[in-house]
């Protein structure tokens, strides 16, 4: 089940699944250790006539966030009861506290005691072995621990401080059929067990009594610690406070946050700017306050390979801070770059993925080739377009001056590495695609590499290294010549996906499979969109994998088999991706010569938010029948490249209207300009 309405604050990410159950909470990393492990935490209601939890199909609910931040807004009504419900929830952005507000609507004429339950099922440092639940009387919450990670569960009624459970249960599950104590709240009386190790569980209890035609308001909150100490320090200060007062300031931080961005928005329809928003908040709560991006933090897609896209891939997070940068968030961004730094190899490539901790991920790539022999387990792209987007960033954040240390570590063994990394024809050497399928040369590494190369050589430049600067701006003339040579089908008159060679030929044989990552070719400079050779390839790819459904959108590449629903490749030839459909609104903003131009990017820009989820959520991609989310939700990328793709249409628009341009505006083919150029 998809993941919607991400909370976070670069500690502490908590997810809910589209029914609104609590599913993923991440501590202290976002992206690692799932506190939660994808176990449903159950929040149920309690009155004389009946019982129903959150997901009761009887419920309506309404799940959104509250206008311009990541303190969710969800309104529930159960007709048949006549209660309503609006819970607001948001992750402190000060301490590392989750808050929920509940405020309970009675639309009955008499007073009713109504009984409010916040069940938690945890598997401390992501499983469920030896942990401890017990019930603390000075707090009157339960406590969750195991090693160095703690969590508390507490409640207070209306607007006091006084904090306390009305009643607790305590138990073990995951064993001897037992499958928790959120079933002990379905009668409206818990078992108050004090407490239980091993896999274990608890449910606490608020009772309310709510007044005819009114409301009672409850409040629940977690707070996340690696002590007992922790727990005692936090949970003293939120009852000194009130929770309230971080829900306040979590919600006015994030409007703070969001006035940062350099762009005018008022140069949009309200619901596109809106949807701007929104986006670059899901990238914000799914970036680690250390510095590591994480491609998508949902993890029922363990279900399917036992493994996540909780890491860091360097070209995700290369191109999402591509986004940030253009926003302002240089001191974000910079955590990144620092984060790359601290991983790259002593050879200078970075490796397929890490974790949110700065450790190499879990890989699939393999360090031998087919005939044994030893290759790099790697995606080149991953390598050159951390240092593409460096030079942006340093570029945009005017921080040139500060760059030398990045310069001395990053930049050159980086740059070195890919200098080296080619064969006589200028290629680079094989490695896997940025689809992690495919071991070759890819005309989307290829463009990268160029990217990347000339970026060094732009710092060079800045740094008075000038024969370095000359040396890999040969060594991007390079690329750059044996890509139109070696890359372009003279036959197919468009540029073709990949090269792999053929040990029995000693050559290398191209593969035509049209796929929309070819759009690198002018994303990052190796030729202008205007180009006929660039146009002809775009043309084809709108041509061929655009879905033949209702549903529309753009394929990544003919028969696509990840989460593949159909074998009608003539009309499906790949479920519609975010990123592939918006990639194509890209090159039509590059190419467009007239503001009316641009309305078919719009098009796609506005077939993007129609098929999020009705909090704005981009999944990595729909069905092509009912576009619904499939695999990860939200992926970051999506969301990233949801931003970029706005801000280029924003910075053509100035153009076409002769407005001033600002750094923010700073089109792709200028990026790779050195300064002064």
């Amino acid at each position: 089940m998809a993941r919607d309405l991400p909370i976070g604050n670069g500690n502490v990410l908590v997810n809910f699944d589209t029914h609104y159950n609590l599913r993923d909470m991440y501590f202290p990393y976002v992206g690692q250790e799932n506190q939660a492990l994808d176990h449903l935490s159950h929040f149920g209601v309690w009155t004389a006539e009946d019982f129903f939890w959150i997901d009761n199909p009887e419920l309506k609910r309404e799940a959104g966030y509250l206008n311009e931040s990541l303190v969710t807004n969800v309104k529930c009504t159960h007709d048949r009861l006549g209660l309503g419900l609006l819970i607001r929830d948001g992750v402190d952005v000060q301490e590392d506290v989750f808050v929920r507000k509940v405020v309970v609507e009675n639309r009955r004429n008499e007073e009713r005691t109504v009984k409010l339950y916040f069940h938690l099922d945890l598997h401390l440092y992501g499983n469920g072995v030896g942990d401890t639940v017990y019930y603390d009387p000075e707090l009157k919450s339960l406590v969750f621990y195991k090693g160095h990670r703690y969590l508390s569960l507490s409640c207070s009624a209306g607007g006091g401080k006084e904090a306390g459970v009305s009643s607790f249960a305590i138990g073990q599950k995951e064993m001897n059929h037992l499958q928790g104590t959120w079933k002990d709240a379905e009668d409206g009386k818990l078992g108050r067990h004090p407490i239980a190790q091993g896999s274990v569980d608890g449910t606490i209890e608020l009772e309310l009594r709510v007044p005819g035609s009114g409301t009672a308001e409850a409040w629940f909150w977690i707070v996340f610690g690696k002590n007992a100490a922790d727990i005692q320090r936090v949970e003293k200060e939120v009852r000194k406070v009130h929770p309230h007062t971080l829900l306040q300031r979590t919600y006015n931080h994030w409007l703070q946050w969001l006035a940062m961005d350099r762009h005018d928005l008022k140069l949009l329809e309200p619901d596109v700017a809106l949807f701007y928003k929104r986006s670059l908040l899901i990238v914000r709560a799914n970036t680690d306050n250390r510095g590591a991006i994480i491609a998508a933090n949902d993890s029922d897609i363990m279900k399917f390979n036992k493994d996540t896209y909780s890491y860091m891939w360097p070209r995700d997070g290369a191109l999402i801070t591509h986004a940030l940068d253009r926003s302002g968030y240089h001191a974000l961004t910079k955590r990144f770059f620092q984060f790359c730094k601290k991983g790259l190899t002593s050879e200078g490539y970075l490796l397929h993925k890490y974790n949110p901790d700065g450790s190499p991920g879990s890989s699939w790539h393999p360090w031998i080739d087919v005939r044994g022999e030893k290759q790099l387990p790697i995606q080149e792209d991953e390598t050159a377009l951390v240092i593409y987007a460096l030079w942006h960033h340093h570029k945009l954040a005017r921080t040139l001056d500060e760059a030398r240390d990045d310069y001395d570590h990053l930049v050159l063994p980086a740059a070195d590495f890919m200098s080296k990394y080619q064969d006589a024809s200028g290629l680079p050497l094989p490695s896997y695609d940025l689809w992690e399928e495919r071991y070759g040369v890819h005309l989307f590494t290829v463009a990268s590499v160029y990217a990347g190369l000339l970026a060094a050589a732009n710092f060079a430049d800045y740094f008075q290294d000038k024969a370095r600067a000359v040396y890999y701006r040969d060594q991007a003339e390079k690329v750059k010549l044996a890509a139109e040579k070696y890359m372009y089908s003279e036959s197919e008159k468009r540029f073709v996906r990949s090269l792999y060679w053929n040990y029995d030929k000693m050559t290398y044989e191209p593969d035509l499979t049209l796929d929309a990552s070819m759009y690198a070719v002018f994303d990052f400079g190796l030729l202008p969109a205007s180009d006929s050779r660039v146009a002809a390839t775009m043309k084809a790819i709108r041509e061929k994998l655009w879905i033949q459904t209702e549903v529309g959108g753009l394929g990544r590449y003919s028969n696509d088999y990840y989460h593949q629903v159909t074998k009608d490749i003539s009309r499906v030839p790949g479920n519609p991706w975010f990123i592939c459909t918006l990639w194509y609104a890209e090159y039509l903003i590059a190419t467009a010569a007239g503001e009316q131009d641009l309305a078919p990017a719009m098009e796609l820009i506005r077939w993007t938010m129609s098929h999020a989820l009705p909090s704005g959520i981009l999944a990595e991609q729909v069905h092509p029948f009912t576009g619904e989310p499939m695999s990860v939700s939200p992926l970051t990328w999506s969301h990233a490249t949801f931003v970029k793709v706005v801000q280029e249409y924003l910075a053509k628009v100035k153009l076409f209207r002769h407005q001033k341009h600002g750094r923010e505006d700073q089109s792709d083919e200028k990026l790779l300009e050195p300064m002064g150029g």
